[in-house]
């Protein structure tokens, strides 16, 4: 298992929806942080909202 940190305190990036990577094909994740708290890349997709992607996981 491999975690990489995106965001970072001097960068911070950001994404909506539509525009969120997918990790490996869809066999790693992405979290999110969101208006509506820490998600998956999945889950944020399901219920359509972007926000500033934390790390990747896979």
């Amino acid at each position: 298992t491999i975690l990489k940190r995106i965001s970072r305190p001097g960068l911070r990036i950001y994404s909506n929806y539509q525009r969120i990577p997918r990790i490996l094909g869809g066999m790693g994740i992405a979290i999110l942080s969101t208006s509506q708290g820490i998600m998956t890349d999945r889950e944020a997709r399901l219920e359509g909202v972007g926000g500033e992607i934390l790390c990747y996981i896979w």
